[in-house]
């Protein structure tokens, strides 16, 4: 990159998080650090995009820790946010590839469900029907388990969603999104309809997490626990709570600039910069073990009557494995 090049990236990115940073005080400073940065030649010698964001986003996050604020590279020429056709394409073809975020979906032994998303939780528009036919197989499970260990993000609407297959059918406030700029409030809630049968309020749930979970997989995990209704296992969360913009400043290079801040309706807070504490701490290559020996714990106390005398038999041998492996 020419260093004329790259002073048009980081003034067009000052004035974006100027403008829209979630936090205007901060903002402001941000962008007259990234000025005076550029004007010291701090950006001058680095040849290529990918280097430029690295060094630009180490810069932004200094005193803030917001690691939602990025100079993004691409290996793909960004979409152009302007154009929200070629946008709306973009993501739609994105989550038909990766199957909605529904990477790994079964019923384990013992009658317990597995839902594993990765890498997102798609909005959704692009997802629904994909999140719908999962949940429908996984409904009639005695226990579920939601492995959000390599999910890197994703939708509010989608969170919303899918946790409306995990309560009953009145509307559960789970979250707002607060924006500063325009002094707004959207409050998320639960669904009373659905276009496929519900897992519901009642059987347990176990949300297993990793250091690598972020963003909209820390908000599921989050208002799962907040509201008491399920357990967390696993590591502490990365700590991204406030959703961003993506605006394209160069043909590989994205600014994504966090925008609202989210505000749980019980803890009145959120989980920016200390991330989500599992409420079981273990390693995360340990929590799908923890999370399972519970759920067949759950099942196999569960009335054995002559229609559930099969499952019962099943969850008791598959806990008795894990026990002579452990």
């Amino acid at each position: 990159m020419r260093a004329d090049e790259i002073r048009q990236v980081t003034e067009r990115l000052a004035v974006l998080v100027a403008k829209y940073y979630v936090f205007p005080g901060t903002g402001a400073e941000i962008a007259e650090r990234l000025r005076a940065a550029t004007a010291d030649g701090r950006y001058d010698e680095l040849s290529d995009p990918a280097s430029l964001a690295a060094r630009v986003t180490a810069d932004l996050q200094v005193g803030n820790g917001d690691k939602h604020l990025r100079l993004k590279y691409h290996l793909d020429e960004v979409v152009d946010e302007t154009d929200p056709v070629a946008e709306e394409a973009a993501w739609a073809a994105r989550a038909e590839l990766a199957g909605g975020g529904m990477a790994r979906v079964e019923r384990l032994p013992g009658n317990v469900g597995l839902l594993e998303i990765r890498p997102l939780l798609f909005d959704p528009t692009h997802a629904g029907a994909q999140v719908s036919a999962a949940m429908s197989l996984l409904s009639a499970t005695d226990a579920l388990l939601i492995d959000l260990r390599r999910c890197l993000g994703g939708s509010p609407d989608m969170v919303a969603f899918l946790c409306s297959h995990l309560f009953d059918g009145e509307p559960v406030h789970l979250n707002d999104l607060v924006s500063p700029a325009d002094d707004t409030r959207r409050q998320f809630w639960t669904t009373p309809y659905l276009p496929g049968p519900r897992f519901g309020g009642s059987k347990p749930i176990w949300v297993l997490t990793s250091s690598a979970s972020f963003s909209g997989a820390e908000e599921l995990a989050y208002d799962l626990q907040q509201l008491g209704r399920a357990t967390v296992i696993g590591e502490r969360t990365g700590g991204g709570a406030h959703p961003r913009d993506g605006f394209k400043v160069h043909p590989h290079l994205e600014a994504t600039v966090p925008v609202k801040r989210a505000e749980n309706p019980v803890s009145h807070t959120n989980w920016e910069g200390v991330g989500v504490l599992p409420d079981v701490e273990v390693p995360a290559a340990d929590a799908f073990a923890e999370a399972y020996r519970r759920a067949l714990e759950h099942v196999a106390a569960l009335p054995a009557g002559l229609e559930r005398r099969s499952v019962t038999d099943e969850a008791r041998a598959e806990l008795g494995s894990l026990v002579i492996a452990g």
